[in-house]
């Protein structure tokens, strides 16, 4: 068994992160919608998380934010003239459409793929599938320069597969690694992949919010990777959690290594869920369910406070696994409980460490969207491209790129501004020289 390790790669937060309310069903990003955002503050808050967890030892890495505003959507949809001109007259006639042309939403890295490791394939490759994104129309755009970040960070072909997008159909909506679980009982050996869905195809769907993932959209993936059937488990997300604001699994679910951690209503029928899992895992490893009761956490709080939408690792030097969760969880009464009790006793979450990331979650993002997890042998971990891993260096540098380019305060009428386009790009300029993406990354730079 190879040796290896899970690494995560972060989405660094855009120049146009602003709060425009994009997302059904993401009710932290209804509630805010409008308010003056912080892109300098949230670039920094990523880059502090991810400076924290580099320095206790763990890999880290990060993918670049996407084209901001992306002028390809607005001139698709019929404006033409300069670029300037182009944003002038989307905000004067479809201010909606250029909210969503600004969307900073590829910071939310979670959704940018769904990853099998090489232990589960068939050929022992890193498969990546970047996701459609195709609920939501400003993420729907993200998919194409997805492809080519992941192509960036993973180049070597013989170690990695990087696939297309599935088919842009709601038959095959994909929304990541937010509905993607893997457990193991070490990383360098096999495990089992756990995909969630809220819906299946050609499914009549009155619920209050969309059903974002689809059951064949987690089949094509799980084929496309070649995992092993045996090992591969589909799991229905329950309608109370969707209709609570669960959009994806991981704001009532995630789990590491044989660990899941969940809430009690997190799936639509919790024994069959729990039976399939220990029945993938057999002759692998017992699983070690740790299940949130609704009467301590109601679904609400757990949603709010993003209790599940943290990241649990194995901590270097820890022989209990923590929870890197957003300060508001600790500030919500009954998560703040029920870390305590839980860290309190002998299972296999010891520690529970609060992170600042407000500008994330005010638009629905918690520390867990932020980062795509990615597991890496020794091997793999060396073909990674130098540039996408976090270090002391790259760090103080971008802390100094973004103080440069990154506007302090973001207010909606902002987005009008054609300085902001130019800002942006400058920004993007500066850092495709910073990452080594080359001089044709982004498509402002074709020419």
């Amino acid at each position: 068994m190879a040796r290896a390790v899970e690494a995560n790669f972060d989405g660094l937060v855009g120049p146009t992160h602003n709060y425009g309310g994009l997302s059904e069903g993401n009710l932290a990003s209804a509630r805010n919608e409008g308010l003056v955002s912080s892109p300098r503050q949230g670039v920094l808050e990523g880059l502090a998380k991810m400076k924290r967890l580099a320095d206790s030892g763990l890999v880290q890495g990060l993918l670049p934010p996407h084209e901001r505003p992306y002028l390809p959507l607005l001139r698709r949809a019929g404006f033409s003239g300069s670029d300037a001109a182009v944003v002038e007259a989307a905000w004067k006639t479809a201010p909606g459409l250029l909210r969503k042309a600004c969307s900073a939403s590829p910071m939310w890295a979670a959704n940018a793929a769904t990853v099998s490791p090489s232990a589960d394939t068939a050929d022992s490759r890193l498969h990546l599938t970047p996701a459609n994104l195709l609920t939501t129309l400003h993420r729907s755009i993200e998919g194409e320069q997805t492809r080519r970040a992941l192509q960036w960070a993973f180049p070597d072909a013989a170690r990695f597969a990087v696939h297309d997008v599935l088919p842009m159909q709601p038959d095959f909506a994909d929304e990541g690694a937010a509905n993607h679980v893997r457990l193991c009982a070490e990383q360098g050996g096999p495990g089992v992949e756990i995909f969630v869905y809220g819906r299946e195809a050609g499914e009549a769907w009155s619920g209050r919010f969309p059903a974002r993932q689809t059951l064949e959209a987690c089949q094509a993936v799980a084929r496309s990777h070649g995992l092993d059937p045996k090992r591969t488990v589909f799991i229905r997300q329950s309608s109370e959690a969707i209709a609570a604001g669960a959009f994806h699994n991981d704001v009532v679910c995630v789990g590491t290594r044989t660990t899941l951690f969940f809430h009690e209503l997190a799936f639509a029928d919790r024994e069959a869920a729990l039976a399939d899992i220990r029945k993938a895992a057999e002759g692998l490893f017992e699983p070690d369910f740790v299940e949130v009761p609704e009467a301590e956490v109601p679904v609400g709080d757990a949603i709010t406070s993003y209790l599940f939408n943290s990241q649990l690792l194995e901590w270097p030097g820890e022989d209990r696994l923590v929870l890197i969760a957003p300060k508001e969880t600790e500030e919500t009464a009954t998560t703040r409980a029920y870390c305590a009790a839980m860290t309190a006793g002998n299972g296999p979450i010891g520690r529970v460490e609060f992170v600042e990331v407000r500008q994330s979650m005010r638009n629905g993002g918690g520390p867990a969207c932020l980062r795509l997890r990615v597991v890496l042998t020794d091997e793999e971990r060396a073909a990674v491209a130098p540039q996408a891993l976090m270090s002391d260096t790259l760090y103080d540098t971008l802390v100094a790129w973004a103080g440069k380019h990154y506007r302090d305060r973001l207010e909606p009428n902002d987005l009008a501004d054609p300085a902001l386009l130019r800002e942006s790009r400058e920004a993007l300029d500066a850092l495709t020289g910073i990452l080594g993406l080359g001089g044709d990354y982004y498509p402002f730079q074709w020419g």
